[in-house]
């Protein structure tokens, strides 16, 4: 076991935009340490959501963000030879990382008929997100939605 609790290293803020939103985001999407490949597509979809809305992308993105991030989520806890969902509250980290886990798997599992690059779901998901609507958003709903009916085991909080 640990001696002491690991120091949480800080995010630099991306060249581009300097925000850490998009750093992490830029990061959950890299694979096999490809950064660069990483960065043209979060970089494209942030181009096309300033060329479709006319607005500041990273305000965009920080809204849905926002929009995304879950309040209550469900942990099992083992209580006797039982093991119950017990609803409890998300902290800060957690959710921004929910949050972009949730919007990058609704912009993969989108349709390629309509959207033919991942720059263009991913765009489409950010905008539908900061509008609250969006398969983000609704597995955002039924995770709350899940928390609320498990409400009765809250007391075996730990």
């Amino acid at each position: 076991m640990r001696s002491k609790k690991a120091p949480k290293k800080l995010l630099s803020p991306d060249p581009l935009y300097g925000s850490r939103l998009v750093s992490r985001m830029i990061n959950k999407i890299m694979m096999d340490g490809k950064k660069s490949i990483a960065q043209d597509l979060v970089y494209g979809a942030l181009k096309v959501i300033k060329e479709q809305t006319k607005q500041e992308p990273v305000t965009i993105l920080e809204k849905a963000i926002q929009n995304v991030s879950p309040k209550m989520e469900v942990r099992p806890r083992r209580v006797g030879g039982a093991s119950y969902q017990v609803p409890v509250e998300v902290r800060g980290d957690r959710k921004e990382a929910l949050a972009i886990r949730w919007i990058l798997a609704a912009a993969k599992s989108r349709s390629n008929k309509q959207f033919h690059t991942f720059n263009e779901k991913l765009a489409k998901e950010l905008m539908e997100a900061a509008n609250s609507a969006g398969a983000a958003i609704k597995k955002k709903e039924d995770v709350q939605r899940q928390a609320a009916a498990n409400r009765a085991f809250s007391h075996f909080r730990w």
